[in-house]
């Protein structure tokens, strides 16, 4: 799919099960008919609230494209849906695929923007705990360490891996699947578009830094070189803010919890322009 799109803009983290949250995002609008929105990952736990979200986000937006977090692949046990792992992961991608919003299965949609041909590019590689606590060397160590400092993430818990033994291995599992698909685009320019950040800088400013271990992958820290990226968006931290890596521009682009964007200056919800180094190329021009 290419097309001309309007303005390309972005959220995660949208967490509707907080009615503060599900009202704004009730009232997010498209700029014009033509804007694309990207969101990042975390629209809810339930089937039934990403179905609404994703609904109303799709036949507000000219083009909605999606990446799952770790939310969206827990399995609550006030769900009705109560599948696991790999299954319940295929099963939001079949319903995204019936709303016509685009997943990391699809072909990747491409937008035209400032006279160059953008791959949108969502993607889906969970973690590996590769992003380790200072002097250990271990997946093993890296869990002690974080329980001992009492930081544990909700998915140990809810974020089964089936069939894979564990979510690591899922993660493998899905970096060589990904890369496979990233390689077949032959450096065509790119905006990357994952739930977790592709490098471990920007968890350098978590208040609880044992936490970067649910935060992503060594693996993928020269995908935005690797593949061309004018661009990578995420989600996942909830510090929404951008940071340049090797002349990308990063940006994470969450609303959060309310008890975090209540402390913002910024009004919540806010949908963010993306960043891409063409359109700072077409600005100097």
């Amino acid at each position: 799919m290419s097309s001309p799109g309007g303005e390309l803009l972005a959220i995660s983290d949208l967490h509707i099960a907080h009615p503060e949250n599900r009202r704004i995002v009730e009232e997010m609008r498209p700029r014009t008919d033509g804007d694309w929105l990207i969101v990042a990952g975390d629209v809810g736990e339930t089937f039934s609230d990403i179905v609404w979200a994703l609904t109303l986000l799709r036949d507000r937006f000219h083009t909605v494209v999606w990446a799952p977090g770790n939310h969206e692949l827990w399995t609550p046990p006030d769900d009705p849906v109560q599948l696991r792992g790999v299954e319940r992961y295929l099963e939001l991608v079949r319903i995204c695929r019936d709303l016509g919003v685009h997943t990391p299965e699809d072909p990747y949609p491409v937008l035209q923007q400032h006279g160059r041909r953008l791959v949108i590019a969502p993607l889906f590689v969970l973690y590996d705990y590769s992003f380790r606590p200072a002097g250990t060397t271990s997946k093993e160590a890296a869990l002690a360490r974080a329980e001992e400092a009492g930081v544990v993430c909700t998915d140990e818990f809810v974020l089964h891996s089936d069939p894979y033994p564990s979510r690591d291995a899922w993660c493998r599992a899905r970096i060589s699947y990904t890369e496979a698909r990233l390689d077949a685009l032959d450096g065509a320019p790119t905006v990357l578009v994952n739930h977790y950040p592709l490098v471990r800088e920007p968890t350098r400013i978590l208040r609880y830094p044992e936490f970067a271990l649910w935060c992503g992958t060594e693996r993928t820290a020269d995908w935005h070189t690797r593949y061309n990226a004018d661009a990578v968006v995420y989600g996942h931290l909830h510090i929404p803010r951008t940071i340049v890596c090797d002349d990308v521009p990063f940006q994470e682009v969450s609303l959060g919890y309310p008890r975090e964007w209540r402390t913002r200056s910024t009004a919540p919800g806010r949908l963010r322009p993306v960043l891409t180094r063409s359109a700072d190329r077409a600005r100097s021009q």
